[in-house]
């Protein structure tokens, strides 16, 4: 069997990790010209059913690197006002059972590539597919296609697979807009930190007006470049120091027009302008932040679908089912796509992948719209 994969973010890189393997031809296509062409944030949340999936998919080598290089787990979440004082706390719904981390969203997809240099190829423009009897054509904006029996959309909220294979699946737009920041931790940061940080998540949540911030620390268990030189001999992992993540979200009528227009700068300063009467600790933290590492996005969520036709076209991950960040899912449930796929594709009939396409996005869909209804949910929760 043969399969291409479009899009190497982490769901698309775990399944090539699973499938390559078992030993199934894989390739993956992604749009951007090298890994770092794109800000897609840093501190992710890896709980219980993602750390399982990436158990299930990397060589043990390659998982003793992830959870080497993954930071303190915290199970605990602080919901404080703007002056930091705490309204309410509870443990996250997560079962007490299983890996629960916090990761490098980079480190994590370092170690995802690991090993796939003949399998990824960057700068490879993804257009459109045709189906033709037993096989997928896909073609790309070079001119070039590839001819393979399974078609993986792994390509994100944006995914070009999904347009065609669901049209009526486009995600919207949640009407949310998300200012992302960096704040590396040293002497004079960790003493802005707020305690509660250091036990879990923290949620500020500013009252009537609805905005909100959330911030978590990544505090590693050990050096990224220390644990793949021991663990991976060879593999080159960029260093990474302890930061806090920080994330201003509100409506859109409360940020400037054309936010994603901004600059870097620009964008620290309106997060610094909406939270000019906060804590002077929060404030200091924005301002000291990463100016570079600082960007914008809009929150989008995909529809509700009905069951399709099954061929030997699918998606994955935010293709499909994306979501708020509010419940720390969507990272999850793409690595659990990809170790379901991973499975029935290489369990099933390589000759007829359909039925087994067809069981995977059975519980797929199922998955990840329980893990959109767990994300509103959650910023339910967190709002006083």
């Amino acid at each position: 069997m043969r399969v291409a994969i479009i899009g190497a973010g982490l769901g698309g890189l775990c399944l090539a990790q699973g499938l390559r393997d078992s030993g199934v031809a894989v390739s993956v296509h992604e749009r951007d010209a090298d890994m770092a062409s794109r800000r897609q944030g840093y501190r992710i949340h890896i709980g219980p059913g993602g750390a399982a999936a990436l158990g299930q998919c990397l060589p043990p080598a390659l998982y003793e690197l992830f959870v080497a290089s993954s930071g303190q787990s915290a199970h605990k979440i602080t919901v404080m006002n703007p002056r930091l004082r705490t309204l309410k706390e509870f443990p996250t719904n997560e079962p007490h059972v299983g890996m629960s981390v916090p990761a490098d969203r980079r480190t994590l997809r370092q170690v995802l590539l690991a090993g796939l240099d003949d399998v990824v190829r960057f700068g490879h423009d993804f257009k459109r597919y045709e189906l033709r009897g037993d096989r997928v054509h896909a073609y790309f904006s070079d001119g070039s296609k590839v001819e393979v029996d399974v078609l993986v959309g792994a390509d994100g909220i944006g995914s070009v697979v999904r347009r065609q294979l669901l049209p009526d699946a486009e995600p919207v737009s949640t009407g949310t807009e998300i200012i992302y920041g960096k704040t590396l931790l040293d002497d004079a940061t960790c003493a802005l930190v707020p305690a509660a940080l250091c036990e879990g998540f923290v949620a500020v949540t500013a009252s009537p007006r609805p905005m909100g911030m959330a911030l978590g620390l990544l505090e590693l268990t050990e050096r990224p470049p220390v644990a793949a030189a021991r663990l991976q001999p060879g593999l080159r992992v960029d260093d990474c120091s302890d930061y806090l993540m920080w994330a201003l979200s509100g409506p859109s009528r409360s940020f400037p027009a054309a936010l994603h227009e901004f600059d870097s700068k620009a964008l620290r300063d309106v997060a610094l302008g909406v939270i000019r009467r906060w804590h002077p600790h929060l404030r200091d933290l924005v301002g000291r932040c990463e100016l570079h590492q600082t960007f914008a996005l809009t929150v989008h969520e995909s529809p509700v679908i009905r069951p399709w036709l099954p061929s030997r076209v699918t998606v994955l991950g935010d293709a499909v089912h994306a979501m708020s960040p509010a419940g720390g899912s969507g990272a999850n449930v793409a690595l659990q796509d990809a170790a379901l796929l991973r499975r029935v594709l290489t369990e099933g009939d390589p000759n007829d992948p359909i039925p087994s396409i067809a069981q995977y996005e059975t519980s797929m869909i199922d998955n990840g719209f329980a893990a959109i209804r767990a994300s509103r949910q959650a910023n339910q929760r967190i709002t006083p």
